[in-house]
Order: structure tokens, then C-alpha cells, then sequence
């Protein structure tokens, strides 16, 4: 039985391994911050809270607080939007990891994420688990991938998104690809 801080462990490795997969970049905050790991976009940073998740039946279940003894017992406390991005929980029953955006981890005490129908057929409002695991999330996150693509020429060219051009035009003072 692993204990806690174990458990953590596990989860932060776990996280990171699948993040550092999809080509993302992965630090680690040096102080006492409220997240555990810093995912690098590209374009943005993100504060992310790794959590140890649980299965229970057809259910992922992520606690969105975090515990600490104080002198009269355990304290329980939600994180602020001020604190962290999002929530990642690893659940080792599955071996997956599933990212929680910053409007379903902050002040809340937990999620839970479907992995099989309910009994009813129930699916209006229904978390469903695949939606939310960390290697698709982080691809949609990092926006269009850009692909090389050949001139008729025989010369390589960047392309974006499909169609080219979707994604609109650069920020005023940056050069596009097609600029250069």
C-alpha cells in the first residue's frame, strides 16, 4: 500500500511522463506554490495540481481540495482560480491521466468522470472520462500543429491549419510563416 506522499509521487511522474510525450514542455516550481508542475505551451504557462484519482465502479473520482493536519485535525481547503490552471489527476486502475480545466477544479471538492454508461442511459451532464485525458487535452490546447507540405516546385513549405489560413492572421509585429 503506498501512502501519501507515495501515491504523489506517482501521480507527478505519471503526469509528466504523458505531457513530456506530447511534446510539452515540463518544469518544476522551485518554492512552496500551490501546483505541482508548469506545463510550457508554447504560447502560455500553465499552473498545474497533480492529484491521485480513484476508480470506483465506472467512475473516476478527482478530489479538488487539498488536506492538512492542523492542531484540531484535517483541514480542507479548495483552490482559488489565483492558485492553479487546472487539475490533472492520475488514476492507476486505468493508467490514464485526466486534465480538469481551471471552471471544474477550483472551488469544487471533486469530479467525477464517467467510464461506461449509467444504468438509466443517462448522458445530458455526463462527464465523460475520455474527454478529459491529458494527451488529447494537451494536443487540442497547443492549438494547430504546422505540417510541411511540397510546392509543386519540389520546394517544402509550412501549411497550418486545414484549410490553410483558419486560424487567422499573426498579432500585429509578428512574422507569419509565409512571411519570412
Amino acid at each position: 500500500m503506498l501512502t501519501t506522499d507515495q501515491k504523489g509521487i506517482v501521480a507527478e511522474t505519471n503526469i509528466a511522463a504523458v505531457a513530456l510525450a506530447e511534446g510539452v514542455g515540463v518544469a518544476k516550481p522551485l518554492g512552496d506554490e500551490r501546483y505541482d508542475l508548469i506545463f510550457d505551451l508554447g504560447e502560455r504557462l500553465l499552473r498545474i495540481q497533480c492529484k491521485w484519482a480513484v476508480r470506483e465502479d465506472d467512475v473516476v473520482i478527482i478530489r479538488c481540495r487539498r488536506i492538512r493536519r492542523g492542531r484540531h485535525g484535517f483541514i480542507r481547503r479548495q483552490y482559488l482560480p489565483t492558485e492553479i490552471d487546472a487539475i490533472v489527476g492520475y488514476c492507476a486502475q486505468t493508467e490514464r491521466c485526466y486534465y480538469l480545466p481551471q471552471h471544474m477544479s477550483v472551488e469544487r471538492a471533486a469530479v467525477a468522470l464517467r467510464l461506461a454508461p449509467t444504468l438509466n442511459n443517462q448522458a445530458r451532464g455526463i462527464n465523460w472520462a475520455q474527454d478529459f485525458e491529458l494527451g488529447a487535452t494537451l494536443r487540442s490546447l497547443r492549438g494547430p500543429i504546422a505540417q510541411l507540405g511540397e510546392r509543386q516546385r519540389g520546394t517544402l513549405e509550412a501549411a497550418g491549419s486545414s484549410p490553410a489560413g483558419s486560424i487567422g492572421k499573426p498579432p500585429p509585429g509578428r512574422l507569419s510563416l509565409f512571411e519570412v
